[in-house]
């Protein structure tokens, strides 16, 4: 039976918060994306997640602390309630320290600690936000982004060791970071290691501990990262920064920090996938005519040709002068929407302009007739039936 309390280096005593402590410190020391991806980085990690599966869980722990294995295939009894493995009945919890023993002599201590843990371990990455305007996502900037971490103690430089100090072997394990432990058994005296509990299985001691961390080797503090926007980006996009989050414990690697962009709302233009949208408000009149009018764009003045009788909602395309999408040279179109504006507010001299235009275009009484297609009621119908 796995030896899941030697995995995860606590006594069997240890309280629920101990044993999540001791879990997350060795999944961050045998994470295969740290130490490796080989077949035993793997199968230790494996190991790991099955020992606090077992020792988290109140009933597992209970069924495991009574000599069965709740994770191996069968149940995993070695010695429980009931018919033991040699005929004996009644209570042979005592057993499971006995046969765990066994099996992890045989397998040549593979179950325990091989050497000092180290306490030194990699930090978290971090996720920050930043906001920016429209034209820095088409075009790209340059931003500084602080934010807060955990930074080296600048005290002890991650020694955890006040100024002047060092650790200390441990006396009890000679810096070993494991002890041996004898166990009688029906089949004679076997010999196990166990983590040393006095120096909790480092191998050495901070007697004195570094006053400005308490001992963590690093401290919370600000830090400041000049981030390069990339052109395209679009809210939602992350950048990762490696090297740039948190500092681990006692001088362990700094974890990387991840930048998630966020788009500002421009008064003028939508964003939609490569390109850009606009609504241009034009007066009647130069709907009618035609006329050229400047717009001003991301890239600066452009001209729009209107066309004599352009209509509401007609829409001109600006080749080229749209938003893009990351790693993409091309950029998409700038499409600009008409609406005409009808004109208000008239004098008497004005109203009889439009009256002699009317009686010219014979529209003084214009005929009632719906229009079958081009509406915003029609293009709202065959959206609605799927036309």
């Amino acid at each position: 039976m796995n030896d899941y309390y030697a995995i995860l280096g606590v006594a069997k005593g240890a309280s629920p918060e101990e044993v999540k402590l001791a879990y997350r410190k060795a999944s961050r020391n045998h994470h295969p994306d740290i130490v490796g991806h080989t077949p035993q980085a793997e199968e230790e990690f494996k190991r790991i997640n099955a020992a606090y599966e077992v020792l988290s869980d109140p009933k597992k722990r209970e069924m495991y602390d009574l000599g069965v294995d709740p994770l191996a295939p069968g149940g995993g009894q070695g010695g429980a309630q009931g018919a033991g493995p040699f005929g004996f009945s009644g209570s042979f919890a005592g057993f499971g320290d006995i046969f765990e023993a066994m099996f992890s002599a045989a397998a040549g201590g593979a179950a325990g600690q091989s050497g000092p843990l180290t306490r030194a371990s990699r930090g978290r990455d971090q996720l920050e936000r930043l906001t920016v305007e429209l034209d820095e996502a088409v075009f790209g900037g340059v931003h500084e982004v602080s934010y807060s971490t955990h930074l080296t103690c600048a005290s002890c430089q991650g020694s955890c060791c006040a100024p002047g100090t060092a650790p200390t072997r441990c006396s009890a394990c000679q810096g070993r970071g494991v002890r041996e432990r004898l166990v009688r058994s029906l089949l004679g005296t076997v010999r196990t290691m166990d983590p040393c509990r006095q120096c909790q299985g480092f191998g050495t001691i901070i007697a004195s501990p570094c006053p400005e961390c308490s001992g963590q080797g690093r401290v919370r503090g600000q830090a400041a990262v000049e981030v390069n926007v990339p052109a395209g980006v679009d809210t939602g996009n992350r950048l990762r920064m490696v090297g740039k989050g948190e500092v681990g414990p006692a001088g362990g690697p700094a974890a990387d920090l991840y930048i998630e962009f966020r788009v500002k709302r421009h008064p003028d233009f939508i964003r939609d996938g490569d390109n850009l949208l606009a609504t241009l408000p034009i007066p009647m009149t130069a709907a009618a005519l035609g006329a050229a009018i400047v717009i001003e764009t991301l890239d600066g003045p452009r001209e729009v040709d209107v066309k004599p009788g352009s209509q509401p909602g007609t829409v001109i395309t600006l080749e080229g002068l749209g938003a893009g999408r990351l790693n993409q040279r091309t950029r998409g179109d700038l499409r600009v929407e008409l609406d005409v504006q009808v004109p208000t507010g008239l004098d008497d001299s004005q109203r009889e302009l439009l009256r002699r235009l009317a009686l010219e275009r014979h529209e003084e009484r214009p005929e009632a007739r719906f229009a079958s297609t081009g509406g915003v009621f029609s293009r709202l119908k065959d959206k609605l039936t799927g036309k």
